[in-house]
């Protein structure tokens, strides 16, 4: 059995027993017929704390989260929660109760601040009557007051249409029946921020989002979301940057290690070695003992009985399960000098431009990194490369010599209702891969698919397993272009690793659709980047080089809009005959300007009104005073709310111009 506090410095477990656990998990066991998920697992998550889990696919993640939730039951096991303390959990099925629109479910989300404020402005409305024990009342108003604020303070509607927007929710007012199944993960995960619970599940957050959305989501976490959260993520830079500790689910057990990603891979590679270390003292020490027990007579002493008891417990000893690994070939065949050339290409769907003269050659051993927000025209272009699309203007040159391996973003080639093995192997009885002929068994072992796995329906399976089905299909065939759209979702980070080596060791050409950050600055020697409005562009190096050469030009433009913009004149006339250009007329640029110290004003006086009502001292002059701070409060409340949604609108219309 492995602890929670497993691995963990005392520094961060003295730290982590300061806060209050908000849930508790002991001794927690399931199994799925034979297949033991979880054994012996214990857990602790306790307020402000931030875990990132890691594991193979099929590992348990996904079912330790669901039985944290209460969506699952373990078959045995503690799970003691916090009284009154709300737990939410992104599944990666959403679920919506009713027919609501995109902005309705996510005010959904809503519930407990409403109800705090009710609770509130109740304790208010009984305090301005003195209906009640003015104590009790006053403990309740600011009781509630604390968790108006912890659930995000008293202007929180508005928030809903800038929480869609940012998750890349275009039609908030669409039922969500009608979104696509990513947008339906970002409302349900909307709803789970703006709802701001004592502990948020996530699982899998990031997919069906892109780079530039993932950042977003990044910031958010770690500068305003305050709950505690447990994160199932392959995403490497968002564990790195947002868990404060990281648990591993591997062979049915849980080990955490303190902080993010990287400082996971190096505990866990100290765990690692200790566990060889001390597995090769136990085999030293039963080969002495199993020499001398060959040398001796039969044993009749108390020192040489308690000698063999000690030999035989050594022997008993399971040595560490070897975890389960995965390893990818490709066999690239020879290519000649022209392997992929688009000229002046033209895309367009659904009568919106896509891609408008793009340009681009591709040479031998590149792998282009292709990234943009969702719906710009990424999987469009591919379709085009492989001849599934016509282009509507340019032409699409595939070299003479190139064969395409086409990895689909749905997995479509997959037949869900036969085996892994008849997907992989159909009606072959050996594989050819570089020269090596291989059994379909033994190559669908090197996918981590042993010979029970072997046998089940695709249908059964995992995201990840089905994603390693679908690998395992595309790198059988001889091919010299990758291309691979998000290839990445759903992938364990085992997974992810050795798709990186596949790509970067083989010197394979490839063209890589993925909003995996980590994964493009391990294997992309440039990025394609779709910018809207048919606008694509390509930049050298990885993603982060991409990143900085964006923020760079960003910054270059502004100092060339600072540059042209007309110099305040002496001539007054002459100011007035050549106007600059505003998004805002004048008066709404005035008001704009002056809006940020109204609304801090405004948010004052709600404050100063809303401490006033927590004073004992306001009843004492009887029910009238008490009833118009009241109204006074709620006045001022609804002037900051007008105040906030003015200055939402004019920055909008700035911004959009």
């Amino acid at each position: 059995m492995a602890s929670d506090a497993s691995w963990s410095t005392p520094d961060a477990r003295a730290a982590g027993s300061r806060a209050v656990p908000i849930l508790s998990a002991k001794h927690l066991r399931k199994s799925y017929g034979a297949d033991v998920v979880l054994a012996d697992v214990e857990l602790t998550i306790r307020t402000g704390e931030r875990i990132g889990v890691v594991g193979l696919n099929g590992a348990g993640k996904s079912t330790l989260a669901r039985i944290l939730a209460g969506r699952e039951d373990a078959d045995s096991g503690e799970l003691s929660r916090r009284r009154g303390a709300t737990i939410e959990y992104l599944d990666q099925v959403p679920r919506f109760d009713g027919a609501p629109t995109a902005r309705e479910a996510v005010m959904a989300g809503l519930a407990s601040w409403r109800a705090a404020v009710e609770r509130h402005e109740g304790a208010a409305r009984a305090l301005a009557t003195a209906a009640g024990d003015l104590d009790l009342l006053l403990a309740e108003q600011a009781a509630a007051a604390e968790d108006v604020e912890r659930l995000g303070g008293w202007q929180q509607e508005h928030r809903v249409d800038s929480l869609l927007g940012s998750l890349g929710v275009e039609r908030p007012d669409a039922p969500v029946s009608e979104l696509s199944g990513g947008e339906q993960r970002r409302v349900a995960l909307a709803r789970i921020l703006i709802a701001r619970p004592h502990l948020a599940l996530l699982d899998e957050p990031t997919n069906h989002l892109d780079a530039g959305t993932i950042e977003w989501l990044e910031s958010f976490l770690e500068d305003e979301y305050q709950g505690a959260l447990l994160l199932i993520t392959h995403d490497r830079y968002l564990l790195d940057r947002v868990a404060t500790r990281t648990i591993e689910v591997t062979g049915g057990q849980v080990f955490s290690y303190d902080g993010g990603y990287e400082l996971y891979l190096a505990q866990k590679a100290e765990r690692l070695a200790h566990a060889a270390r001390v597995e090769q003292n136990r085999q030293n020490f039963l080969r002495r003992e199993l020499e001398w027990l060959r040398r001796q007579p039969k044993a009749r002493g108390t020192k040489q009985k308690a000698r063999i008891e000690r030999a035989e417990a050594a022997k008993a000893i399971a040595a560490p399960r070897a975890e389960r690994s995965v390893s990818f070939e490709v066999d690239v065949t020879r290519s000649g000098k022209t392997i992929l050339e688009l000229r002046e290409l033209a895309l367009s769907l659904a009568g919106r431009r896509l891609v408008a003269g793009l340009d681009l050659f591709l040479t031998q051993g590149e792998r282009l990194g292709v990234i943009g927000k969702n719906g710009t025209g990424k999987t469009t272009l591919l379709r085009a490369i492989t001849g599934e699309l016509e282009p509507e203007a340019g032409r699409v040159v595939v070299g003479a010599n190139t064969r395409i391996a086409y990895f689909d973003q749905q997995r479509s080639d997959l037949d869900d209702e036969k085996s892994v093995f008849e997907n992989v192997a159909g009606d072959k009885s050996r594989i050819e891969l570089g020269g090596e002929v291989i059994e379909p068994r033994t190559y669908l072992e090197r996918f981590g698919f042993d010979g029970q796995r072997q046998r089940q329906p695709v249908g059964s399976l995992s995201g990840g397993e089905r994603a390693r089905v679908a690998l395992a299909r595309l790198l059988r065939q001889p091919s010299n272009l990758l291309i691979l759209d998000e290839p990445t979702n759903d992938l364990d980070v085992a997974t992810l690793a050795a798709v990186e080596s596949l790509l970067v060791d083989s010197g394979a050409t490839a063209i890589v659709v993925t909003h995996d950050r980590w994964f493009l600055d391990r294997v992309a020697t440039s990025i394609l980047a779709f910018e809207g409005e048919g606008r694509v562009v390509r930049y050298p190096g990885s993603y982060e080089t991409y990143r900085r050469l964006r923020e760079e030009a960003k910054l270059a433009e502004k100092q060339r809009a600072v540059a042209s913009a007309p110099r305040a004149s002496s001539a007054p006339a002459r100011a007035e005959r050549v106007p600059a250009p505003r998004k805002l007329t004048f008066a709404e640029a005035k008001e704009l300007e002056a809006l940020p110290d109204a609304i801090t004003l405004a948010e004052a006086r709600v404050e100063t009104l809303t401490a006033k009502l927590a004073d004992p001292a306001l009843y004492a002059g009887g029910g009238a005073e008490v009833q118009q701070v009241t109204a006074e409060l709620e006045a001022a409340r609804a002037d900051a709310s007008r105040l906030m949604a003015r200055w939402e609108a004019l920055e909008t219309k700035q911004a959009g111009g």
